[in-house]
């Protein structure tokens, strides 16, 4: 398809290598084992889910969704001449992997909630930017509402994600997981946790999502009638370990695309981050220091190490 990203003609290199080898390591990307497809005790809202966001928007958020992923792949590299999107907004792949491990086999429209408006651009329909705002607006406020329920938990009535995360500073990211021809040797997404306060992640009927409890890689069994909240680095922190930050995945699959969508609670790049408790785990920071942190481990190591470079 044309709308592809050329991930073989890119990284020709990484796979050449790989074919180059004996042996190969198999991730097991078994979603239909029981022993895999659990629910985890995270923070999962699906019976609930339709007071928040209607089971309509979701299923409407994922025709838009589709749609935008398959225009051309020129198009979408220059999301923001067609698609009103900010320049740098599309990505695919890895270009720091040095090694198909390191490859996410995936693209993505990373956009800022501030671009997202309802008035209708060249090439971009009008149906995606008012079911992103539609959508984008029911879960900041649902993200807004679950944060400040878990600081009150700890004891703290805060105002502190009200005062920070800001639609300015918030953003969605489109996902889209393309047919994988090598599923054993490339992950969709490489393990990470999210250097955010909150993660609500929606998923489409394919599996593919795995996260770690107790040890090992269990997979999510996909619900696309469910959000799925995620507790971010950001929010960790500020907990001082009492809420931990979710390691999670994304395997490739060998015959079906995979889409979803992720809605990201942050704070400006100048919010100071600091535990509500005492003595702190970690010292304090500021979340732009924390990206650029993050973001020099990716280049220089190949992936990230997050909060353990700011223990105190």
């Amino acid at each position: 398809m044309d709308s592809d990203p050329p991930f073989h003609k890119a990284y020709k290199t990484l796979f050449d290598k790989t074919a180059d080898k004996a042996t190969a390591t198999i991730i097991n990307n078994n979603t239909n084992n029981k022993d895999h497809e659990e629910m985890l005790q995270l923070v999962i809202v699906e019976e609930c889910c339709e007071p928040w966001v209607s089971g309509g928007l979701l299923q409407k958020m994922k025709i838009e969704q589709e749609k935008v992923f398959n225009q051309s792949f020129d198009k979408k590299s220059q999301a923001d001449k067609y698609l009103n999107f900010s320049a740098g907004s599309y990505r695919w792949g890895t270009p720091s992997a040095t090694c198909l491990r390191q490859l996410a086999w995936s693209e993505a429209f990373h956009i800022p909630l501030k671009d997202i408006s309802t008035s209708s651009a060249a090439g971009l329909d009008y149906n995606l930017s008012s079911t992103m705002e539609q959508f984008a607006t029911t879960v900041s406020s649902l993200a807004l509402n679950l944060a400040e329920i878990l600081a009150e938990k700890l004891g703290h009535k805060s105002t502190f994600f009200q005062a920070n995360c800001l639609p300015s500073t918030c953003y969605l990211r489109l996902n889209r997981y393309p047919p994988c021809p090598i599923p054993s040797e490339v992950f969709g997404l490489m393990p990470h946790t999210d250097s955010d306060f909150l993660t609500i992640l929606h998923q489409d009927q394919v599996g593919g999502l795995q996260l770690v409890k107790d040890g090992r890689w269990i997979a999510v069994k996909p619900n696309p009638a469910a959000l799925i909240i995620n507790i971010g680095d950001l929010f960790q922190a500020w907990s001082n370990n009492v809420y931990k930050s979710v390691q999670h995945r994304v395997v490739t699959n060998l015959a079906v695309e995979r889409f979803s969508t992720a809605y990201f609670l942050c704070p400006s790049y100048e919010t100071v981050i600091q535990s509500c408790r005492e003595p702190s785990v970690y010292r304090r920071f500021s979340f732009g220091e924390y990206r650029r942190q993050v973001q020099e481990d990716v280049k220089m190591l190949g992936s990230k190490i997050g909060l353990p470079r700011f223990v105190v």
